[in-house]
């Protein structure tokens, strides 16, 4: 009798589908995980698909090398630092220190699909923007035009300065409507500068979140855009109102912070100096939204901050650059790597066997920025040197450390729930206000003032100049012998102004992803990096192996294999002599 009624329920059941599979709205079902048109529309899709624009800053989905930071291409290779830990370990990496790329090298296609993935985040936001519901205030439509404009730049100048010839693709192009056919045959800079001037013209001064640029940052970032083409009249212009006027989204004026390493705390970072940033948070259900592009870049050993992975070490040559003279000012001749000048270092010097630290004169600054042993590591402890570094023999004696959390912070601005304690919340400034004073010297050389120049740059020696942010030893002292001036004598030629101000701008960012692309700019990549390499390759021989500079090749790295693959050589043009 049970199975009778069984029976009689499957072919109820199957009459059921029957009936129902003749009407054509049987085939009509909503795709799967896929939001409607209505739901994209709606104030809250839009905002949504823009908050997804701003995720992909840091690579999200790609390799951990691939995000705005640009610690690998800005950083590693422009001699910062080197990648460190050991020759077996990502060894993929060493190309972008030794200048011998490759067109089929999987992070060179890595880093152009996660800048593309911006590119077609901040589209979908603009091509879904004008049918947006009723309750999208016509304010909103244009603050959100100009928030995915800014992103859109952003994106398109990390691809022009890496890759220099690249396809632009706005939202009016999709796939089967000409996205694939784009060549790479247009300088796209006046596209760049589009987007940044339709993002300055239209974005608020101010935002009810920190993180959304705001009217300034898209400024800044245009006259950025105006540097880089020597434009410098133009920029000027922006750069005075910049300074002179600027505030960050949650409505700060534009000021350097009195502390150097408060620009890299997590706990302080939303100050007056950030003018753009990557916005970083722990413990938020999702270790995406921790600063994961540099948690390679940690102490490495059981010991260490972190734990791994021994990233990112400083080089021998950024840590020299750090000495001074007797007047407190940089060796700007490069005589800093001679015999007389270079520092101390324990390299080859186990843990348990005695060292005395570089007893020299430095820069204050290169004990926020570099990790060396017999010097406190923020509330770590004293570096132990040897026991923190992976392998001396590869990658040195020295740690990174702008962007390491506080052992104060642990599981608390560093992820509680990640496998490993090195994504933070740190944020990364794209743009802060120390960068935006030393680009406006930059062009006050060229078309301005030196004096002006000179006081944009005494304006950050002199924060570093703060005594009481100076690293100091458990007892209060001065952890090494810091010592810094400013420049007191006037400036008269362009030569060695356009000198200083460059050595500044290595000094004060480095290992923040700028050093290469400032050395292509000035036109002086291939003297200094081949200068650099000979030092170095004494240094760490098996690391540098083989590395050389090609003026007319190195400036940009190729254009990815996979993409003239999938469009074929007739669309992409390869970079030359690659």
């Amino acid at each position: 009798m049970k199975n009778n009624r069984n029976k009689t329920w499957i072919l109820l059941l199957l009459m059921t589908l029957l009936a129902s599979s003749c009407k054509e709205s049987f085939l009509e079902l909503p795709a799967t995980g896929q939001l409607s048109v209505s739901e994209l529309n709606s104030k809250a899709g839009i905002e949504g698909l823009l908050v997804a624009s701003y995720a992909e800053l840091n690579g999200r989905g790609f390799r951990r090398v691939t995000g705005s930071s640009n610690w690998l291409r800005g950083s590693i290779s422009g001699g910062d630092a080197n990648k460190g830990s050991n020759s077996g370990d990502y060894g993929d990496l060493i190309p972008w220190m030794t200048y011998q790329l490759y067109p089929s090298l999987f992070d060179i296609g890595q880093k152009w699909s996660a800048m593309y993935e911006g590119v077609s985040r901040t589209n979908a936001v603009l091509r879904i923007l004008p049918s947006a519901s009723a309750d999208v205030s016509e304010a909103d439509r244009q603050r959100i035009a100009a928030e995915a404009r800014f992103l859109r730049g952003h994106y398109y100048f990390d691809l022009k300065r890496i890759f220099n010839m690249v396809p632009f693709v706005d939202e009016t192009l999709t796939y089967g409507t000409g996205i694939e056919k784009v060549p790479n045959n247009v300088d796209i800079w006046p596209k760049i500068e589009d987007d940044f001037k339709f993002a300055y013209e239209n974005l608020p001064a101010t935002q009810t979140l920190v993180g959304r640029a705001n009217k300034w940052a898209a400024a800044s970032y245009l006259a950025k855009t105006y540097l880089y083409q020597k434009k410098y009249a133009e920029a000027k212009v922006l750069f005075d109102l910049v300074i002179a006027s600027g505030v960050t989204s949650g409505g700060l004026k534009y000021a350097l912070v009195a502390n150097y390493t408060d620009v890299f705390n997590a706990a302080k970072e939303t100050n007056s100096e950030s003018v753009f940033a990557i916005q970083a948070a722990a413990n938020t259900g999702s270790t995406d939204n921790a600063n994961t592009d540099l948690g390679l870049n940690y102490p490495y050993g059981s010991s260490a901050p972190g734990g791994c992975c021994g990233y990112f070490q400083p080089s021998f040559e950024l840590a020299n650059s750090f000495r001074v003279n007797e007047k407190g000012l940089p060796l700007v001749d490069g005589s800093y790597n001679s015999a007389t000048n270079q520092l101390k270092t324990d390299q080859g010097i186990v843990s348990d066997q005695a060292f005395t630290p570089d007893a020299g004169p430095v820069d204050p600054r290169l004990d926020w920025s570099v990790g060396r042993r017999g010097i406190p590591f923020l509330d770590w402890g004293v570096h132990p040197g040897y026991s923190w570094i992976r392998d001396q023999s590869f990658g040195g004696p020295y740690s990174p450390k702008k962007f390491i959390h506080y052992k104060s912070q642990v599981k608390n601005l560093s992820d509680a729930t990640a496998s490993t304690d090195t994504y933070s919340a740190i944020n990364y400034n794209i743009l802060r206000f120390a960068d935006i004073l030393l680009m406006a010297a930059e062009v006050e050389i060229e078309v301005g003032s030196l004096e002006t120049a000179r006081t944009y740059v005494n304006m950050v020696r002199t924060r570093a100049a703060n005594k009481d942010a100076w690293v100091k030893t458990a007892n209060g002292n001065n952890a090494a012998n810091f010592v810094i001036n400013t420049y007191a004598e006037s400036w008269n030629d362009k030569v060695s102004a356009r000198q200083y101000v460059q050595f500044e701008r290595k000094l004060e960012l480095s290992g923040e992803g700028h050093r290469f692309f400032d050395l292509v700019r000035w036109g002086t990549a291939q003297t200094v990096l081949n200068q650099f390499l000979e030092y170095e390759k004494n240094k760490l021989p098996v690391a540098y192996s083989g590395g050389r500079f090609t003026a007319g090749r190195d400036e940009y790295v190729p254009i990815p294999q996979t993409q003239i693959d999938y469009q074929g050589r007739d669309i992409l043009t390869q970079n030359p002599n690659y």
